[in-house]
């Protein structure tokens, strides 16, 4: 068997079901993302401290949910997404120990489809919600009615405009700077 085999048999048997599991899922969500966003750098990877970096510097930072899972569930599904500060924030080119977020935008994502036809490798069947990070409460969860009150979600082809209407919102002094070979320690 060949290295190539070996990946596409492993990608096959992550990705090749309608319903990916929640260990993998965000890797397809951020594949939808990256390709709408055509001017941000895709960068996460594992414990990264962000998903994507504009040109400009700004951050974002991706969080996925699903209504319906590879698993039974029990009554209606209760969506949240994962939003809590850090003990640590990455600032310049180190981490520092201040409580914090490492990003200046957040996109929740939600797959909010739960009968036979519902396929998470499906862009159109997701939603985005799209929120500068000062106006996130100081809470470890999002539920789905929090989210909702912070901002309207959208489709993925209306997410290049969110976004770039929420980067309008963030203000010099949250932009990350970034310094030479930042991007390379990142990538790490």
């Amino acid at each position: 068997m060949t290295r190539d085999e070996v990946t596409a048999s492993a990608a096959a048997a992550i990705f090749g079901n309608p319903l990916v599991t929640n260990v993998y899922r965000s890797v397809i969500v951020e594949a939808m993302i990256a390709a709408a966003l055509k001017d941000w750098t895709w960068c996460s990877a594992d414990y990264a401290e962000h998903d994507f970096i504009n040109p400009d510097g700004v951050r974002l930072e991706v969080k996925q949910s699903a209504m319906k899972q590879t698993w039974a569930t029990k009554g209606v599904p209760k969506p949240s997404w994962d939003i809590a500060p850090r003990k640590q924030v990455w600032r310049e080119d180190r981490w520092v120990d201040a409580r914090g977020r490492n990003a200046e935008l957040y996109v929740l994502a939600l797959h909010t489809i739960m009968d036979e036809s519902a396929d998470h490798r499906e862009p159109s069947q997701w939603s985005f919600f799209v929120i500068p990070t000062h106006r996130l409460p100081g809470l470890k969860r999002l539920s789905l009615p929090a989210a909702r009150l912070l901002v309207e979600p959208v489709a993925i082809d209306e997410l290049p405009r969110a976004v770039g209407e929420a980067v309008a919102q963030v203000s010099a002094a949250d932009r990350f700077t970034r310094k030479t070979g930042d991007l390379r320690v990142m990538l790490r």
